[in-house]
């Protein structure tokens, strides 16, 4: 993608939706991390299903600790990888509760130091719980990087790197979630919908895919 249409890209996606979210369900920073970590290598859907019954039971660390790791692992069972999130899950309550009083922390390091919180989870807590411009490459987001010539890179740090170094300044506390929805339903993996794209003009994939 040249960087003359960078800014209507950004800008088109912004119109199209001002206020972008995650799609994953919580109240507070606690439940957002819980969602975020247990939402590796499964769907929001997934993960909004498993919530919806395990935080009106438990959604404090203190809480997950009281409940127990059996009882936490039959809340999220339908998850994948269910179990090992479940003994992450706890163990990270427990050092939220013994480190930070119980409060998410704000920082990178802090974040990273958490079982099961790596680059991308931390990423997402400090975007979307304390606004900062971060980028989580996701498999969404390293997809629509590469393909549309945006932010080309071997690894997601690499496009994570040319993403923050590419996107206006203005665009970037909200672009994570742009790119992920636009991957997600337009840029898909096996045959990006061009045809219905709203910033297929500025994109640099070609062919662009026709409509069916």
């Amino acid at each position: 993608m040249k960087a003359q249409h960078i800014e209507a890209f950004f800008a088109t996606l912004k119109a199209a939706n001002p206020q972008p979210n995650t799609e994953l369900e919580y109240t507070s920073v606690f439940e957002l991390l819980t969602a975020v970590l247990l939402s590796a290598q499964a769907t929001d859907v997934g993960v909004n299903k498993a919530t919806r019954r395990l935080f009106p039971v438990a959604n404090t660390p203190q809480k997950i600790l009281d409940l127990g790791l059996p009882a936490l692992e039959s809340y999220i069972k339908t998850i994948g990888l269910y179990r090992s999130k479940a003994r992450h899950l706890m163990t990270t309550c427990e050092i939220l509760v013994r480190q930070h009083q119980g409060e998410v922390p704000g920082t990178r390091e802090a974040l990273e130091a958490l079982p099961g919180v790596g680059r991308k989870t931390a990423n997402v807590v400090l975007n979307v719980a304390f606004g900062e411009p971060t980028m989580a490459v996701d498999t969404h987001i390293f997809r629509v990087g590469n393909r549309t010539g945006l932010a080309p890179g071997k690894t997601p740090y690499d496009v994570e790197m040319k993403l923050l170094k590419r996107i206006p300044d203005p665009y970037k506390v909200d672009a994570h979630h742009w790119l992920i929805l636009l991957g997600r339903y337009v840029c898909v993996a096996r045959k990006p919908q061009c045809w219905h794209c709203a910033v297929a003009a500025q994109c640099g994939f070609k062919p662009k895919t026709p409509q069916p």
